[in-house]
Formats: C-alpha cells, structure tokens, sequence
C-alpha cells in the first residue's frame, strides 16, 4: 500500500473528527450531536452529493459504461447477499443471517460521501453516473434478504413478511428519494442555477461531514462493547468480508471501467455495508433479528476499517492491476 496514501486520508481532518468521537467515547465524555442536527447533515450530505453527481452526469456523454456499471452494481446487491448468507449461517440464526446479509449487500451512503471526498483530496476524478448507481444498490439486497429468510423457514409465498411494507421503505426510503432526487435535480439545473446554491451545495460541504463523521465516532464507539459481546465470528466476519468483496470488484472492475475514480467508488461499493436503510426494513420485517449484531457490524467494524485502510488498500490495488 502507499504509505503517502495512507498518511493522506489518516491525516484528513474530517477522518480525524471521527477519531475525536471514539475518543469522547472512550473517555467517557459527554460530547455528542442532538439528534435533529445529526439527521439533518445527513440529509444535507445526501442532497449536496446527489446534485452535484446530477451536474456531472449532465456533462458526461451517454455510453456503454454507465450502462455497464448500473448492471454491475444490481449485480453486486444481488449476489453479495447470497454468499454471506450461507457463510453467516454457520453461526447465526436464520433471522440474524438474513438481516446480516442485506446489511453487506447493501451499501453505506455515508462511507461513500466520505471516499469522494477522498477522491477530491487525491485530485482523483470520478463520473455523476456513480451516484446514480449507489441508490439502486440498496433496495435489491434488502429483497434478496427477505427472500433468503422465507426460503429458509420454508414458508416462500406464505410469509407473515411483509412484503409490501417492505418493498415501500426498499424503494421510497428517504436517503434514497432525495439521493435520486437530488441526482435529478441536479441533472436539470443549468450552469448559472448550480453556480447561484453552490456555497451550499460545495463550500461547506467537508465542514458538515467533519460533523457527521464526528458523531458517526460517537455513535461507533457506544456500539462496539455490545458486539464484542457477541463473539469473535462477528468482528472477523465485518472485517474479512469487506475486503474481499472490495478487492475483487477493484479488479474485477477493471474489466469495463477504466477511471480510477469510479473503480475506486465501485470498490468500496461493494465492501461497504448499510447501517440506516436496511436496519430500517429489517425492523420492519425481520423483528426477531437482532438490531444489536447487524447495526454495530457494519457501523462499528466495517465503517471505520473502510473509511481508514479499505480505501487506500482498494486504491493501490486499482493503481497496480
């Protein structure tokens, strides 16, 4: 790995705030971001990245790799739960396995905010078109979740899921809506429009993220006890996985995507995992599941293991096949 790289994106000060709030954590302090201002960074993260991916994708020209990369990402939420599944099984319930899954098969919206702007940093550059790609992630592997649980308690069609319920929050979900709606947006808004909101949409844009991601550490922090409580097999598990599945798509990638950007993105794509918009639907869904195992998983091991190591460790393999 790049040893400048890694001093690079460890030394950024919006990685650093996340850092900070481990810390507080740790020393017990009472630090933390009110709940409404939390939520609303978020929303604000989702907005700005969504409209400027809709201004980029409205300079891009139309061809044969974004077609390829939106069928890669179904690909990914489709197939990315069907493994881990049988993996997970070995060890947890069917409930569990299946919540698990989807987490993994999905993706982390914040963990991908976060590698742009490590992209930036790097002066590296990337397509709209990924954005667009993000948000039809989710949706697939919260339905192929759900589909492998009622499989596997043989119930199939007559499911106590459900299902309607669930296909709603999939696909109308709000980080979704308002990404695809910024995306857009953004995509219809002319030069002179994007140019009049830009201090909003770009200019504070690293400053919010630095706050979220300092209450991302807070949040990571509380939650690692309990799942260390749960076991070895749990912290493996939310760490090897990733990694796999970010190293093969890094090279795999390379098959039909030629920007080191969009590689990258595509990468931590798949080794990301969803701590909002399956939680969500699992609750509603799967409510044997265990929100304490799924949620500290991937918002505790594989968030801060992607955010810190997994994107200058899927960068160098991206830059040396």
């Amino acid at each position: 790995m790049d040893l400048h790289l890694l001093i690079d994106n460890l030394t950024n000060p919006a990685l650093l705030f996340f850092f900070l709030g481990l810390i507080a954590v740790q020393l017990k302090s009472d630090l933390k971001i009110p709940e409404n201002s939390s939520k609303f960074i978020s929303l604000y993260l989702l907005l700005a990245i969504g409209f400027k991916g809709g201004q980029e994708l409205s300079h891009s020209t139309f061809s044969m790799e974004i077609v390829w990369s939106l069928v890669f990402g179904i690909f990914l939420a489709l197939t990315v739960p069907v493994y881990t599944y049988y993996i997970l099984r070995k060890k947890f319930s069917i409930d569990n396995a299946g919540a698990i899954a989807a987490s993994y098969g999905s993706v982390s919206a914040v963990t991908f905010i976060t590698t742009i702007a490590f992209l930036e940093m790097e002066q590296i550059p990337f397509n709209g078109h990924m954005v667009a790609v993000m948000a039809l992630m989710e949706a697939p592997s919260i339905m192929i979740g759900l589909f492998l649980i009622m499989i596997s308690k043989g119930s199939r069609g007559n499911s106590d899921i459900p299902i309607k319920n669930v296909l709603q929050h999939a696909l109308f979900n709000g980080s979704v809506l308002l990404i695809i709606g910024s995306l857009v947006i953004g995509f219809l808004a002319s030069d002179a429009q994007a140019e009049g909101i830009k201090p909003f949409t770009t200019d504070i844009f690293k400053g919010f993220l630095a706050v979220f991601l300092l209450d991302m550490g807070i949040t990571s922090g509380r939650k690692i006890s309990d799942l260390i409580k749960k076991g070895w097999f749990a912290l493996i598990f939310a760490i090897i996985i990733p990694i796999i599945n970010g190293t093969l798509v890094a090279l795999a990638s390379g098959l039909f995507i030629e920007g080191v950007g969009n590689r990258l993105l595509f990468a931590i794509l798949a080794a990301s995992a969803s701590y909002i918009a399956v939680p969500a639907a699992m609750k509603i869904a799967v409510p044997k599941a265990s929100p304490s195992l799924y949620i500290p998983m991937a918002l505790a091991i594989t968030f801060p293991f992607n955010i810190t190591l997994g994107m200058p460790l899927y960068l160098c393999i991206i830059q040396n096949f």
